[in-house]
């Protein structure tokens, strides 16, 4: 247990309310500093935080999405062993200032990003590249819409594009009457898939982009800021490999996102993927657990072969302190069906199996979906029939 001195207890107030900077009120899409529902936070030095929440209601529906979405993000971050949360509810003055604030938001503020806020976001992250991080992403994306689920990727690897091919999608985008980019579709059984990625605006997938950060960072703002994303049930972000430009943009512009980190078993990619653990911690980002891509080669008489070594997936979540969520088996038809745009999550064995228990652990543990039971859309009636509507704009 960390001693009260020791450097890995967070003990700035600051770096507590940044990482629950993080956590949005799903209907009024704004997070919970900003609309001052986080009255107090602090932690001691045998690692309890302790946070104080004012809620719009004390039945609010939404309270168990709020609770499990603090404690996730607060104990991702080094000395933080475990939360106690004391509810307290706003007074009817304190209602009226958030509903106030939710109200300017939505009809002066440009929003910070066209995702909806009720979608949760998952970037898919790697120290290097080589690990399979795009095969990882597309698949489980694949998986989770065969649950009937929404999902959005954008694939971010601006230069390294290869979503597109994966998915068997090709095709430019196009805009509607709104001036915004329109994702391709694609349907998943009951589910479906909504992907964007440089690799739609380029008229020749072997052209290379010879971008610097600046230009980098303004892609996945416009990616971001500018497509018209659906009502999804997840966003999958194919990050490239590192902890560059692009990392540091989506931490600025969804601080709410969540990273599954990939690695191999080797050791030494290992190492290597602890920077992009530690990058996510330094910029107030959850990581959500570990994924270990390439894991051993299964013969068909059921021996197991650690081609690329063994050990690196649990080292490494055992370093960050996060779950290992997966091992992917190294499997031909997975890079087989990658090339010919058919992921291999869309038919069976064990790459298929393993990937499907990802999805499930996804959706029912580590980062589960917004339930929606609408408080704060029956307070807003609420306040529109004691205040009345917002007042219209004027000009001069």
């Amino acid at each position: 247990m960390p001693a009260p001195d020791d450097p890995q207890v967070p003990s700035e107030r600051d770096d507590l309310l940044g990482m629950l900077r993080g956590v949005i009120d799903p209907e009024l899409g704004l997070d919970i500093v900003e609309l001052g529902m986080v009255r107090d936070v602090a932690v001691d030095g045998a690692g309890l935080a302790t946070v104080t929440i004012a809620l719009t209601t004390a039945g609010c529906p939404l309270r168990a999405q709020i609770q499990r979405d603090i404690k996730a993000r607060l104990t991702s971050l080094p000395g933080v062993l475990s939360v106690h949360l004391a509810w307290t509810e706003m007074t009817g003055d304190e209602k009226a200032a958030v509903m106030d604030r939710a109200r300017r938001h939505a009809a002066e503020d440009a929003p910070e990003t066209a995702v909806p806020a009720t979608t949760k976001v998952i970037g898919v992250a790697s120290g290097k590249g080589g690990v399979g991080k795009s095969s990882i992403t597309v698949n489980l994306a694949v998986a989770l819409a065969r649950r009937g689920l929404a999902i959005g990727i954008l694939d971010a690897d601006i230069w390294g594009f290869s979503v597109p091919r994966m998915l068997g999608i090709d095709g430019r985008l196009q805009g509607d009457d709104d001036r915004r980019i329109v994702p391709h579709v694609r349907p998943i059984g009951s589910g479906r898939l909504e992907v964007v990625s440089m690799g739609f605006l380029v008229d020749d997938e072997d052209s290379a982009l010879m971008w610097r950060g600046l230009m980098l960072s303004r892609a996945l703002q416009h990616f971001l800021q500018d497509v018209r994303w659906g009502q999804l049930d997840y966003l999958l972000i194919d990050l490239p490999p590192g902890t560059g430009d692009v990392q540091m943009g989506l931490a600025r512009l969804l601080p709410r996102t969540e990273l599954l980190i990939v690695t191999t078993p080797a050791l030494a990619a290992q190492k290597v993927a602890a920077r992009a653990a530690d990058m996510a911690r330094k910029s107030y980002l959850r990581v959500a657990g570990v994924v270990e891509n390439m894991s051993a080669f299964v013969a068909d008489d059921g021996r197991s072969y650690p081609l690329f070594g063994e050990g690196g997936g649990q080292a490494l979540a055992d370093d960050v302190g996060v779950p290992l969520l997966a091992r992917i088996p190294l499997e031909p038809s997975v890079s087989a069906g990658g090339d010919a745009g058919a992921p291999v999550a869309l038919g069976s064995g064990p790459a298929a199996e393993a990937f499907a228990e990802l999805a499930r652990l996804v959706v029912e543990e580590t980062v589960p979906p917004v339930e929606m039971e609408g408080c704060t859309a029956r307070l807003f009636d609420a306040l529109e029939a004691a205040l009345g509507p917002a007042p219209a704009a004027t000009t001069a």
